[in-house]
């Protein structure tokens, strides 16, 4: 259940926003496949990350250069693949309340921006103007850079903020941020064991509130 009075809200994209497991289980799984490496325990790193900070993980004896290669292999190969990729339910008809409601948005990926682009816009959600990529974070999720750069260009705090996440790593980097912080689907993990929780956006409404905006479902 959600009742709480913000100034913005924050959405972190895969997982959140729209949904393309099939994408990122098979990218993954072919590296793995390549690396004599387990997919399931590399998805359960990766899922949140940036694409270098898994491959620094898994290959940490490449060198950086040859770790920024593969990295990027593996982005360009999903960068014009949305075969699948649909909507959290009800996620794009809420950016659309929200932006109707004049509520600051702001997306918060730790996917390249076209990637993010292209998934956003193959899933018909809208993409906020206010927009932090993996390039544009000196540190990655789990670290709050992403979270409070985000609230930043909102011209917010952090703390002033609703944040939606669906993954370990970005949930502590949302809650480290001060946002406000809710669970989006069925993660199991001790970060998200007290957070509001929700499987989908249908039903949650967005009403102005003095100088905020109460968001209740």
């Amino acid at each position: 259940m959600i009742d709480v009075v913000v100034s913005g809200v924050l959405f972190d994209m895969d997982g959140t926003l729209v949904d393309s497991t099939a994408i990122v289980e098979g990218a993954w799984g072919r590296f793995g496949a390549d690396h004599d490496l387990d997919p399931q325990t590399i998805l359960a790193f990766s899922h949140g990350r940036q694409t270098i900070d898994t491959i620094r993980q898994f290959l940490p004896d490449l060198s950086p250069d040859e770790q920024r290669r593969v990295a990027l292999e593996l982005v360009n190969d999903e960068v014009e693949n949305t075969d699948g990729i649909v909507e959290v339910p009800g996620a794009g008809a809420f950016v659309r309340r929200l932006r109707d409601a004049g509520v600051p948005v702001a997306l918060v990926t730790s996917a390249p921006r076209d990637l993010a682009v292209n998934r956003m816009r193959a899933a018909d959600v809208p993409v906020p103007d206010a927009f932090v990529s993996a390039a544009d974070v000196e540190h990655g999720k789990p670290h709050p850079d992403g979270y409070l750069r985000g609230a930043a260009l909102l011209g917010l705090a952090a703390t002033d903020c609703l944040a939606f996440e669906d993954a370990p790593a970005g949930l502590e980097a949302a809650v480290a941020s001060g946002a406000t912080t809710v669970a989006v689907g069925p993660l199991a993990t001790d970060v998200a064991a007290d957070l509001p929780r929700i499987t989908g956006y249908d039903g949650i409404t967005v009403t102005p509130e003095g100088d905020g905006f109460r968001i209740r479902g």
